[in-house]
């Protein structure tokens, strides 16, 4: 009974069935959760993201009376986390699903880019947000002189230029693969290997 019946397995399904020994796609038990329950999902949860995110850009961009340095940083925020929802998630939710790379190597440097610097820039707007709300709070007698539309222009000049520098400079020099150059090498699914 433990004998394995390799006459029962599925056929494996490959990234690229062109390709001799690509990467295998992942198998997941349909009565568990199925690809396309999980696209639906997700695709949901993309779009709702795009119009909150909207939502909130559109209300601070059209109300005067929003016009304050706090909602100038969100609004800053609403911006980069409409960017992820339409750079970052769609694509990394095809490789998380798939677990498969389809757009080529060029396009991958460019999204890894996108995400470290997005995902970076939304963390820079809560730090500085978070500042904002301390001054706010704990010294509400000077916040109005120590809070001015200057120091907001140089919270967001950081918020932005920083991540871009980091993010690009660190996945086009190579610089996030040093020391892993073999397992790179190794799960490599875009070329037949040769080994």
């Amino acid at each position: 009974m433990n004998s394995l019946d390799l006459g029962n397995l599925p056929e494996a399904q490959f990234c690229f069935p062109s390709v001799n020994n690509s990467c295998l796609r992942k198998e997941r038990p349909m009565l568990i959760t199925s690809t396309y329950t999980m696209y639906v999902f997700i695709i949901c949860s993309i779009v709702m993201t795009m119009l909150g995110n909207m939502a909130v850009i559109i209300s601070i961009a059209q109300f005067k009376q929003l016009h304050s340095p706090t909602n100038f940083l969100t609004l800053s925020m609403a911006t980069t986390d409409l960017l992820v929802s339409c750079v970052v998630m769609p694509f990394s939710m095809i490789r998380s699903i798939d677990s498969c790379w389809y757009f080529g190597d060029l396009f991958c440097k460019v999204h890894s880019s996108c995400d470290i610097m997005l995902c970076t820039t939304s963390i820079f707007h809560l730090c500085f947000i978070s500042v904002d709300r301390y001054y706010a709070v704990c010294d509400p007698l000077h916040y109005v002189t120590k809070i001015t539309m200057p120091i907001i222009e140089i919270f967001l000049l950081i918020s932005w230029t920083v991540p871009m520098f980091l993010a690009c400079g660190r996945i086009f020099s190579g610089l996030n693969i040093i020391g892993v150059e073999d397992f790179i090498a190794s799960t490599d699914c875009t070329e037949a290997k040769t080994d």
